[in-house]
């Protein structure tokens, strides 16, 4: 059984965060600049390293701020895993529809390997089966590797379009399903989805982070609410208000909070109130933008990507996006200001 952090303990981090005067906020801006979109920006705590996907590439980033290589040939890419044990990652390809395998040290590039369904978007590897799962959005399916082959070993039928997905490090795999608004947990050794969960009212489901210790999950939806799930038994234990545009939800075990990134530029942080209660204490000023988020639990800091916006055009039609500046994309550092 793995070693829970009592409950107090984890109020204990998470407190100081909230009532501080200054409370959390953007300490550094990496204005990285270059081309392209991004998605989900993956972090290496113990390389000190990010990962952010753009669009053709995947930038590598120090903490600092500072570019320190490319993963070049990633038409469409959504997220980046990986496994400093395998010293090993790969990066999921919406447009080719591919999975890069790279070598996590060198970066360099070892094997492409096609998906069994169209726009795999997020990405996880499981550590106690070692395997690699891509959730394939247009293929509303599972595509299933061998991390240490490279090798496809299976295809998961989601019955929708699976979104971000998290694990517990045990053999079992989470995923939001937009379509149902449900989560649905998957056996990763006999590749079975053993439960379907409804989160409604949360709507389109996306983000989707885990508190491993106490067995929570925290799904954000399209319509400004996330929900917090038991992971065992998929009771929802709470539903609350976040802000507009999230897209993404990171947990951070030290200060117990989790952090749902708003794309209008604020975070929402949720902390527990009781073993089974929860609370929105407090939200956090980012930019527009910043719809994206992860933690590093070594310095509890927060890295959003986000750019400067053009304004759109007076006969945009709805749903329109509007263009980047060029040379315009950043990476906003958030926390505790020492």
């Amino acid at each position: 059984m793995k070693r829970r952090v009592p409950f107090l303990l984890a109020m204990a981090f998470c407190l100081p965060l909230m009532v501080r005067a200054a409370g959390p906020e953007v300490l550094r801006t990496f204005r990285v600049g270059g081309e392209g979109r991004w998605d989900y920006v993956a972090l290496d705590p113990d390389g000190g390293r990010l990962y952010v996907p753009r669009s053709t590439r995947v930038m590598v980033l120090d903490l600092e701020g500072r570019v320190k290589g490319e993963i070049p040939g990633t038409a469409g890419v959504h997220g980046v895993a990986f496994s400093a044990e395998l010293d090993r990652g790969w990066t999921s390809n919406g447009q080719s529809g591919t999975v890069t395998v790279f070598k996590l040290s060198t970066l360099e590039v070892q094997k492409v390997v096609k998906t069994t369904g169209e726009n795999p978007d997020a990405i996880l590897f499981e550590p106690a089966t070692k395997r690699v799962f891509t959730f394939n959005g247009r293929g509303k399916n599972a595509t299933v590797l061998d991390a240490l082959s490279a090798e496809v070993v299976g295809t998961l039928p989601m019955g929708g379009k699976p979104e971000f997905a998290a694990c517990d490090g045990l053999g079992r795999v989470y995923v939001n399903n937009e379509d149902t608004s449900e989560i649905l947990a998957i056996n990763a050794r006999t590749l079975q989805v053993e439960a379907k969960w409804s989160i409604k009212p949360v709507a389109d489901p996306s983000g989707l982070a885990m508190d491993v210790q106490h067995n929570r999950l925290f799904s954000v939806g399209s319509n400004r609410l996330v929900a917090v799930v038991d992971a065992g038994s998929g009771k929802v234990l709470a539903t609350l208000p976040i802000g507009a545009g999230t897209d993404g939800i990171a947990f951070d075990p030290g200060t117990g909070c989790a952090y749902a990134s708003n794309g209008e530029g604020t975070i929402t942080v949720i902390r527990p109130t009781g073993p089974a209660t929860y609370e929105v204490s407090a939200t956090i000023r980012t930019r527009p933008g910043a719809r994206t988020i992860v933690a590093n639990p070594l310095t509890h800091r927060l890295y959003l990507p986000t750019a400067e916006f053009a304004p759109l055009p007076k006969d945009a039609k709805p749903g329109t996006r509007p263009a980047l500046v060029p040379d315009s994309f950043q990476v906003l550092e958030v926390g505790e200001a020492l």
